[in-house]
Formats: C-alpha cells, structure tokens, sequence
C-alpha cells in the first residue's frame, strides 16, 4: 500500500472573481492551510511592503527628473533627521527643520500671492513618490497652466507627514496646498500614492480640513481621473472658500475622463 500523503489543492468556488482584483480572494487551500504559491505570494508581498516603507527617496533623481521637465524645485526636509525617527515620531515629521525654514524665507517674494503650492512627500512609501508623482504632475500641471492659478515651485519635503505642506505653504503664504505623498503600503500596494488638498493652510491644520484622493497609481486610480478629481476639488474649494469635510467629492457629476476603466462587474447594465 502507498504511503503518500501529499496534500491536494482544493480550488475556490471564487476563483473567477481573481481576474477583477489584486486582492487575497479564492487562494484556495491545502487541507487547513493555504497552498504553498499563495503563501510565498503573501510572504514576497509582506517584504515589499516592508521594504517600502524603509525605501529611502532618491532626492537628486526626483529633483532632475522635475527640473527636466522645466519645473522649479526646492528641496526641504522635516524634523525628523533619520528614517527611524521618522518612523518613531510622526509629530516630527509634520514641522519643517529650521534650515527649510529659512530657506523657504529667503526665496524672493512673489508679486501676486501664490494660489496653490505642491508638496511632495516621501511618507510611508517613497516608491509611490518615485514611480507616480511626476507622471501625475506630467498630467495635472498642464491643465492649471492655461487657468489663472498662479503656482509655486515644487517642493519636495524628505522625511514628510501630510501636514507638513500646511506649514510651507503658510511660509510661502500660498492659498492653497496640495501635498503628494506614498501612502501606508497594503499588501498589494506599495507603490500607493495619496494627494490631500487644503484651502487657507496653516501649521495646527488636522485631517477635517483636507480633502483626501487615495491609491493614485496605474492599477489603481489612473493619473488622468486623480487630476479629473483634483482639478474640481480645487476649483470648488477656492469658489467656495472652504476644503475638507465642508466640500464634497462630485467630480463624477462632470464629464467624465476616459480612465479605461469597467463599469461594476456585478451590476448588470
């Protein structure tokens, strides 16, 4: 009599459902255990998310990148002199380091006030910087170019929280601050970036008073309806004077971009 007892997969009555999203869905099983591939997937997916997290942002790479494109720059960083500091002190992380200050202060008044300025952040995730923040503003700038909005130079901020933006904008006495920064990684999303736009910022600032778009990143929201949204976010918030929980998201009550994305697969049309 044979004595093989190697374990059968067992298949998820689920499994069609795969094909509509990254997440953990029908991994099947193996007994009362998950099949070995799944299980390597989930392990691979755990040190990606950790590694993002620790990633440190290429600074010089991302300023050329934004420089090429004919954009002016200015580098700042946070309290938080290290990455573990970062990590262990997140009130560090929403200040400016004094030499930022002082550098934000030094730059030649504008003869308008600026209307909006863009922060990117590393955050939790610098990949989500380096792969999607310029391919973003490749999308979004062009269309503020041709409107009235009279925008500062970019600012990236190493070692950043979200509400860092609201002290540089104070600084450069912008209206308006848009702060690009990686998100908290899942665990099929490390390259996750979020945009948070806030009317009249001020250091003190919390999360009420921002208008949040998530999972910005080509296989999540494409950059073309993440600028589709933030356009109207902006132009309603300066129309209206207010930002945050006051001004809801109805961009999708405008014509709508071609994202090249599927209607919901389980309402029928």
């Amino acid at each position: 009599m044979s004595n093989d007892k190697r374990s059968i997969v067992t298949s998820d009555s689920w499994s069609k459902l795969r094909q509509y999203t990254p997440a953990r869905i029908a991994l099947g099983h193996s007994g009362t255990s998950l099949p070995t591939k799944p299980h390597l997937e989930f392990q691979l997916a755990h040190a990606q998310a950790r590694d993002a997290v620790h990633h440190a942002l290429d600074i010089p790479a991302l300023d050329e990148s934004f420089r090429s494109r004919g954009h002016a720059t200015i580098v700042l960083g946070s309290r938080a002199d290290s990455r573990p500091t970062y990590l262990q002190r997140p009130d560090m992380g929403r200040r400016l380091n004094d030499d930022s200050i002082k550098r934000l202060k030094s730059m030649p008044a504008p003869e308008t006030p600026y209307d909006v300025v863009f922060v990117i952040g590393d955050g939790l995730s610098a990949l989500a910087i380096e792969e999607n923040a310029a391919k973003f503003l490749d999308v979004m700038l062009p269309a503020l170019a041709g409107s009235d909005w009279r925008v500062a130079p970019l600012c990236i901020v190493k070692e950043a929280r979200v509400a860092i933006g609201d002290e540089v904008a104070e600084t450069l006495g912008a209206k308006m601050v848009v702060v690009l920064i990686g998100e908290r990684p899942g665990l099929s999303s490390p390259d996750s970036m979020g945009i948070y736009m806030t009317l009249n910022p001020r250091t003190g600032l919390t999360d009420e008073s921002r208008n949040c778009i998530s999972n910005v990143r080509p296989a999540g929201l494409s950059y073309e309806h993440a600028a589709h949204k933030l356009s109207y976010l902006m132009t309603e918030a300066r129309r209206r004077g207010l930002s945050g929980v006051n001004l809801k998201d109805e961009a999708e009550a405008l014509p709508r971009v071609n994202t090249g994305s599927a209607e919901n697969f389980l309402i029928e049309s």
